[in-house]
């Protein structure tokens, strides 16, 4: 499964059309390469404003989560056993579409009920010291938008909840 909050650059129709420019580019990334996807959006943004992404590529055969960042969309994820310790993305300055960093994604393990945030620059950066992990996805969503919008710019928190349990298939 892939998670990723893309963020077109600026405001308006233009950053609207980058965006999902990207967010189409994405959509056939069906399990390949985090980086070779960028890649792609990157080579299709060119002649558009471009825009800003996190990625994230659940694997379930694995129990792995890849993800990557150009730009300044935040990424943290909480382990659900480990309570309140969460990991952060790594931020790379760039921009899909003009300028990409060299870009290595991180690898990390994902057990079962772990979080995912991920936030656009509309949300303060604070917003990862007010996360509940107990409330559903839509929940923590609506409650971090609520809290830690700044209102000057446009937001978006996409929260998942890494859902797989191979207890399950034993």
């Amino acid at each position: 499964m892939l998670a990723t909050v893309v963020d077109g650059i600026g405001h308006g129709s233009s950053a609207a059309a980058a965006a999902e420019l990207a967010i189409a580019e994405l959509a056939h990334i069906n399990g390949g390469s985090l980086v070779s996807a960028v890649q792609r959006c990157h080579e299709r943004l060119q002649r558009t404003r471009g825009v800003v992404l996190s990625l994230a590529l659940f694997d379930v055969m694995e129990s792995t989560m890849a993800w990557l960042s150009v730009g300044n969309v935040e990424g943290r994820l909480w382990r659900l056993n480990a309570r309140r310790v969460h990991e952060a993305l790594l931020l790379r300055g760039g921009v899909v579409g003009d300028h990409v960093p060299h870009l290595l994604p991180a690898i990390v393990p994902v057990d079962y009920g772990d979080l995912l945030v991920l936030a656009t620059d509309g949300i303060n950066s604070g917003f990862a010291e007010d996360v509940k992990l107990t409330p559903s996805t839509r929940q923590i969503a609506e409650t971090i938008v609520d809290r830690h919008w700044q209102r000057a710019d446009d937001a978006l928190v996409m929260v998942a909840r890494y859902a797989y349990n191979p207890q399950h298939l034993r």
